[in-house]
């Protein structure tokens, strides 16, 4: 702790003006808790420090299809959209006409044209960065109204195992409909809880998925408030945290692919490389089915504001993960 103290405070030395120069001194923002006394390495990361998306470590995803949810925007890659500013990630869904392709560049065939009412933007490291076990994080603020989605997930790499879900999905941050009527929450009456998830199983529509919930808030939601979502995967683990704190975990026992029996890999199909997406949805299956349980179009524009992103992996245990990754309560476990 002493010699960390001193390292600050000689980087916080260099970073001063020299002697003369008079005003205040613009710090860059701190970089959040070090991670590397829990054994993770940083091996990628995005500050959101330039004018313009990194186009080495994100693509932008221009799709129109609804993401196989019924969602009703256009994804563009547009400063409309998607937009850099003051070292935060916008990502803005806003009422528009607009015309685009139909399908994800992931498809050979991307269809014809297709129009909608709204546009928003989607962030993908598909093609250019994906990793098998790690812990991922990003520090988020979250968009509120009634038809709002806002995620931060990650699909294969390849389909190793078959189309989805059987090489599964790892969801680590859903925000649907906060801020709108919530009849499950109790003590505020308004939804102010996030969600991790995992998807797998057999092909659809006899797929399979589990959920755990996450309260953000016991209070109205504070539309400034940044939070940080990570999951931490290992072999055969994955747990979800915010803000440090793990509220939701499964093991290999509670999922699996039809693509494989359970005896010859028992940790698929969450055991081959996967990337990150962050993108903000315009309603949708759940968001449509949830809460108020309708389309509301005064909660656009919405706005998802992203701080970083970081990837970590366990230095003194990257074939499986496992040794940097917290311990579970038990309490977290009896909630899946």
């Amino acid at each position: 702790m002493i010699f960390r103290s001193l390292i600050l405070t000689v980087l916080i030395a260099l970073a001063l003006p020299s002697c003369g120069e008079g005003g205040a001194v613009d710090l860059p923002r701190p970089i959040g808790e070090p991670l590397d006394s829990k054994g993770w390495a940083l091996v990628w990361s995005d500050e959101f420090s330039g004018e313009e998306i990194d186009r080495k470590k994100w693509t932008p995803e221009t799709s129109c299809w609804g993401g196989g949810n019924n969602e009703r925007q256009c994804y563009t890659d547009r400063s409309e959209n998607l937009s850099i500013t003051d070292g935060y990630l916008t990502i803005t869904a806003r009422p528009e006409i607009f015309t685009g392709v139909e399908f994800t560049q992931k498809f050979t065939d991307r269809g014809g044209q297709v129009t909608r009412e709204y546009t928003s933007g989607k962030l993908r490291t598909l093609d250019l960065h994906s990793w098998t076990y790690g812990r991922f994080e990003a520090r988020i603020q979250l968009p509120q109204g009634q038809s709002t989605w806002a995620a931060f997930w990650m699909l294969p790499q390849d389909d190793h195992y078959g189309g989805w879900p059987l090489s599964g999905e790892i969801d680590i941050m859903e925000a649907v409909n906060l801020g709108a009527f919530c009849a499950e929450c109790n003590l505020t009456g308004i939804e102010t809880r996030s969600l991790g998830a995992l998807h797998f199983g057999k092909p659809w529509p006899q797929n399979q998925y589990r959920t755990g919930y996450h309260t953000l808030t016991q209070d109205k939601l504070d539309s400034d408030q940044f939070y940080i979502f990570a999951v931490e995967w290992g072999e055969g683990r994955i747990n979800w945290l915010v803000d440090g704190v793990v509220y939701f975990s499964m093991t290999q026992d509670d999922w699996f692919t039809d693509a494989v029996l359970k005896k010859e890999n028992p940790t698929a199909p969450f055991n081959q490389p996967f990337y990150l997406m962050l993108n903000l949805a315009v309603g949708g299956n759940l968001p449509d089915n949830k809460n108020e349980k309708t389309f509301n179009p005064d909660s656009f524009p919405a706005h998802m504001k992203i701080d970083w992103v970081r990837v970590y992996q366990c230095a003194g245990d990257a074939q499986t993960g496992l040794a940097c990754m917290l311990p579970v309560d038990p309490k977290v476990l009896d909630k899946r």
